[in-house]
């Protein structure tokens, strides 16, 4: 979903929450996501991320922690 010059994974924009999925290229551009969170959190939102590997091995922890972001106010 694009978000000003950003595309984001996964937005609900009710929740004014961003679920960004994160593959290990991430490790190595942190200054970028930095800025980039930075940029979504300024417009109002929230951005919680994910590394590929949590979500294949710990699925059900990180619909719940998806599931309680979606509870609380930013």
């Amino acid at each position: 979903m694009p978000i000003g010059r950003f595309i984001v994974d996964f937005a609900s924009v009710e929740c004014k929450l961003i679920i960004e999925l994160d593959g290990s290229h991430h490790a190595e551009q942190k200054e970028y996501d930095e800025i980039r969170t930075a940029f979504l959190e300024a417009e109002g939102y929230r951005v919680i991320r994910f590394w590929n590997n949590q979500i294949m091995q710990e699925i059900n922890g990180v619909l719940q922690l998806i599931e309680d972001a979606m509870k609380k106010p930013s």
